[in-house]
């Protein structure tokens, strides 16, 4: 992977990390609410940007439909359990299912390397999920929701990663797929999520911000680089969320997950050279 697309994958799996960190956090806005500032925030910038190629349409439409299903799963899932423990999984497993549809449908299969480094950092995020497991920070529902969530997010990676590169122009399908996503979640919850969000107008624009850059710069990377590898690395975003739980939110961050880290780093490195 080029140097230039693996930092922009870096700084989105910070961006991506910090926008979950502001909907789990006691208190802040929900993540239905960041979707819709997400729209709210790009919606001047579609006259500029112009449409995107036609025959990416029907990626957009299926993508803003289950971005849907994916913004309250979120919000349901941070209900019932920790951070670090929600978050690794919601993240760790998608990578390798992406690259095993991407391979199918695109033949677009990563070397030997790449395979090796993908499944260290899926091991690592899940060793970091372990700790959680096994302080109970995450329920049995909480689990469920996850499960779910991971279905999700493997469709709408896929879906989008074909998406953004038939568009023939990444910024176009960025900001039509916030804005179609945003009014989507009109009738689920997004007008009173904005309404119960007004209290905190800087935590609203700072989440949409994050959101709008960490699923940009990805979707970008995608069309530069493979997308398998790029859904992997991506998921450093898991460890940046560790950190965040651990400083910000008073989650624990043991032994255990000081290993993870360190593995998923390596898998890190690992897609850098593959």
């Amino acid at each position: 992977m080029e140097p230039g697309v693996f930092a922009v994958v870096m700084l989105a799996a910070l961006l991506h990390a910090s926008w979950n960190a502001l909907a789990k956090a006691r208190g802040s806005v929900d993540a239905v609410a960041i979707a819709m500032g997400s729209g709210l925030l790009v919606l001047p910038v579609l006259p500029f940007v112009g449409l995107p190629a036609a025959a990416s349409w029907p990626a957009l439409g299926a993508s803003a439909a289950i971005h849907v299903l994916y913004f309250r799963l979120v919000v349901a899932v941070y209900r019932e359990g920790a951070l670090s423990v929600a978050y690794p999984l919601m993240r760790g497993l998608p990578p390798l299912a992406v690259a095993l549809a991407t391979g199918l449908i695109l033949g677009e299969s990563p070397t030997a390397l790449g395979w090796v480094a993908m499944l260290a950092v899926a091991a690592g995020v899940l060793l970091l999920a372990g700790e959680g497991f096994a302080s109970r920070a995450a329920n049995a529902n909480a689990l469920m929701l996850v499960a779910a969530n991971v279905g999700v997010i493997i469709f709408y990676t896929t879906v989008d990663g074909l998406g953004v590169r038939a568009s023939g122009a990444a910024p176009a399908y960025v900001c039509w797929l916030f804005v179609l996503s945003a009014l989507a979640l009109l009738p689920f919850g997004g007008i009173a999520a904005l309404r119960a969000a007004r209290a905190q107008p800087g935590v609203l624009a700072l989440g949409a911000a994050c959101t709008v850059g960490a699923y940009g710069l990805a979707l970008w990377a995608m069309s530069q680089a493979p997308i398998a590898l790029v859904a992997a690395l991506r998921e450093m975003s898991v460890v940046f969320a560790a950190i965040i739980g651990l400083l910000f939110l008073g989650e624990r961050f043991g032994a255990l997950r000081w290993a993870a880290v360190a593995l998923t780093a390596a898998g890190m490195i690992g897609i850098r050279y593959a």
